[in-house]
C-alpha cells in the first residue's frame, strides 16, 4: 500500500514528467521562422482575410515553424515606404499595389496604362501566362523576393456627373495621382491635371479645385468620397493589380525545405480566387454607394472603345517616360496580351 508520501511523491513525478514532455512537444512545434508582413489594408477587408488566411497556410505547410507576424492598416508605415523597406530589409514581406511596387521597378508602372487591356480576363492572362517571370526578374535586381499576384481593383472616373465621352472631361481639373502615367492620361484627355493628395481630395471638390478623378471603389466609397463627387462612371480604365513580395536575402537564406513550404502556402490560394473575392467586394461596395444615393453609371463598350482611341496615341510616351527597362518590358506586356486576345 502507498503512504501519502509516497502518493505525493509519485503524483509530483507524473506532473514533471507531462510537463518536461509538454514543453519538448512546445520546443518541437515553436516558430524556428518569424516574419513580419505587411499591408495597408484596414480590418475587416478582404485583403486582411487574405492574409489571416495565408499565415495559417503559411504555418500549417512548414509544420508550425514559420511564423507570419501580421501588420495591417499600415501599421509600419505607408505602402510607398514599406515597399522600399522591404527591398532594404528592413521588413520581412508584405502585399503592395503596382504603383507602389513602381517605385522599385518603374516597368511596372505600364500596369497603370490606362484602357491598355480590354477587359479583366485579358489582363489576368497576360499577368499569369507572360508577365510573372519578367516580374520577378525585375524585382529580384532590386533585392525583392516575388511571391504571388492579388489584387488591388479596378479604376474607374468619379465627379459630380457623369463622363461618358472623352469631350466631357476637356478643361476639367483633374485630381492626378503623384506618377507620369496618370498625369499624361488627363493631359490626352484634355484636362489639367494636378497632384492632389487622397486626405485632400473630398475637400478639393468641395471647393472646385477638384471636378474629375479617377480612383478605385475600395478607396472611393469608404473614404466618403462618394458624398462630395456622387458619379462614378464604370470605364475600368485600368485593373490595378496587387504583388506580394519579400526581401531576397530573406528568402534565400532559408532553408530550402521552408522555401518549398512557403510557395505551397502561396500556391494554395491561387491568384485567381484572390482576384475574385477582391472583386466581388467591389461589387457590393458600389451596391452601397447607390444604395447611399449615389450613381453608377455603367459605360458601354463602345463608349469605352471611344476613350480607349483617344488615349491610346499616348501609349508610346508612357512606354517611354516609366523609364527603366520599359521598352523591353512593354514588349512582353503586348506579346502576352496579343496571345490572350479575345479572353473574356
Amino acid at each position: 500500500m502507498l503512504t501519502l508520501g509516497t502518493g505525493l511523491k509519485t503524483a509530483a513525478a507524473v506532473a514533471l514528467s507531462l510537463a518536461m514532455g509538454s514543453s519538448l512537444l512546445h520546443a518541437q512545434t515553436a516558430p524556428q521562422f518569424t516574419y513580419r508582413y505587411t499591408t495597408g489594408a484596414p480590418a475587416k477587408t478582404p485583403w486582411v482575410t487574405q492574409l489571416e488566411r495565408f499565415a495559417k497556410d503559411v504555418e500549417e505547410e512548414s509544420g508550425g515553424k514559420i511564423k507570419i507576424d501580421q501588420f495591417i492598416a499600415a501599421q509600419l508605415g505607408n505602402e510607398q515606404d514599406t515597399a522600399q523597406q522591404i527591398a532594404r530589409g528592413r521588413i520581412d514581406m508584405g502585399g503592395f499595389s503596382a504603383g507602389a511596387v513602381a517605385l522599385l521597378a518603374p516597368e511596372i508602372a505600364l500596369f497603370q496604362m490606362p484602357f491598355y487591356f480590354k477587359n479583366y480576363a485579358e489582363l489576368d492572362c497576360t499577368l499569369d501566362t507572360a508577365l510573372t517571370k519578367p516580374v520577378t526578374d525585375l524585382l529580384a535586381k532590386k533585392g525583392v523576393q516575388f511571391l504571388g499576384w492579388t489584387e488591388v481593383g479596378t479604376v474607374d472616373i468619379y465627379g459630380k456627373k457623369p463622363f461618358l465621352t472623352p469631350k466631357e472631361v476637356n478643361g476639367l481639373k483633374a485630381a492626378a495621382a503623384s506618377n507620369k502615367v496618370n498625369s499624361m492620361m488627363w493631359e490626352a484627355l484634355g484636362a489639367n491635371p494636378s497632384f492632389i493628395g487622397i486626405t485632400e481630395v473630398s475637400s478639393a471638390f468641395q471647393t472646385g479645385l477638384a471636378e474629375v478623378g479617377a480612383t478605385i471603389i475600395t478607396f472611393y466609397f469608404p473614404s466618403g468620397l462618394g458624398k462630395v463627387a456622387p458619379v462614378m462612371t464604370r470605364l475600368e480604365l485600368y485593373d490595378a493589380p496587387g504583388i506580394i513580395m519579400m526581401n531576397k536575402a530573406t528568402y534565400d537564406k532559408m532553408p530550402k525545405d521552408m522555401q518549398a513550404a512557403l510557395l505551397k502556402a502561396v500556391a494554395r490560394r491561387p491568384a485567381d480566387l484572390l482576384r475574385k473575392e477582391i472583386r466581388g467586394f467591389e461589387d457590393v461596395l458600389r451596391g452601397m454607394h447607390v444604395k447611399a444615393g449615389g450613381q453608377m453609371i455603367q459605360a458601354t463598350p463602345a463608349q469605352r472603345e471611344e476613350w480607349r482611341k483617344v488615349v491610346q496615341p499616348v501609349w508610346p510616351k508612357i512606354v517611354k517616360e516609366v523609364g527603366g527597362e520599359s521598352e523591353k518590358f512593354f514588349q512582353a506586356m503586348e506579346a502576352g496580351r496579343k496571345s490572350c486576345e479575345g479572353k473574356s
